[in-house]
C-alpha cells in the first residue's frame, strides 16, 4: 500500500451492506466491484418502470449507483471522464431506490432531509466523489458496458467495474453529515 492510501479503508461493494453500518461520516475509503451510473434522466425512467410495475435495469439489493454520466471514451480505454454530478437532482427519486435496498449513493454536493432520514432509516451510505476531477477517476474504471436506456447517450445506465475508486463518506447511517457539521 502506498504512503498515500496508508490508512484508507478498502471496501468491496459486494461487502457493501455489511461496511455501510460501519462507515462515518468524514472517513476515506477505496471502493472497488460493480457500481452503476445513473443521472436524473435514468431516475425518472426507473420511476416509471416501478409504477409500472416493471423490473430494473439491475438489481438494487445491496447497490451502488454512482450519479455520473460519462464522457465518450477514448480509443483504448474502457470508459471516457467520469466524475460525478450533484445528487440533490435525484433527491425525489432516491427514498424509494433507498426503500427497494439500494444501499450506497456516490455522487457530490448536500443532500435534502428527507434522503438524509432515508439513508439513516435504510443503514446505507452516501459517498462523495472529488467534482472536478473525472480525467483521474476513470483511471478507477477496469470496465464499462451500457445496460439500459441507450439512447440516453451519456445519461444511459451503465455497468462499472471499479478499482479503489476514491471517496469520502459525506452521510453515514447514524446521522453523519458532512454537510451539516
Amino acid at each position: 500500500m502506498s504512503s498515500l492510501t496508508q490508512g484508507i479503508k478498502k471496501i468491496h461493494i459486494s461487502n457493501i451492506a455489511n461496511e455501510a453500518v460501519k462507515l462515518r461520516a468524514g472517513e476515506k475509503i477505496l471502493l472497488s466491484g460493480t457500481v452503476y451510473t445513473a443521472r436524473d434522466a435514468a431516475h425518472k425512467r426507473f420511476k416509471e418502470l416501478l409504477e409500472a410495475g416493471e423490473p430494473l435495469p439491475f438489481k438494487l439489493d445491496s447497490a451502488a449507483i454512482y450519479y455520473a454520466g460519462p464522457t465518450p471514451t477514448p480509443a483504448g480505454l474502457p470508459i471516457g471522464s467520469c466524475g460525478p454530478t450533484t445528487s440533490g437532482r435525484m433527491d425525489p427519486y432516491a427514498p424509494q431506490l433507498l426503500d427497494l435496498g439500494l444501499k450506497a449513493m456516490i455522487g457530490k454536493g448536500e443532500r435534502s432531509t428527507a434522503v438524509t432520514e432515508d439513508i439513516i432509516r435504510n443503514r446505507a451510505v452516501y459517498l462523495c466523489a472529488i467534482g472536478g476531477a473525472g480525467a483521474l477517476a476513470c483511471k478507477c474504471v477496469k470496465s464499462c458496458k451500457v445496460i439500459a436506456f441507450e439512447d440516453l447517450g451519456c445519461e444511459s445506465v451503465k455497468q462499472l467495474e471499479l478499482e479503489d475508486f476514491p471517496l469520502i463518506v459525506a452521510i453515514d447511517c447514524v446521522g453523519g453529515d458532512l454537510f451539516r457539521r
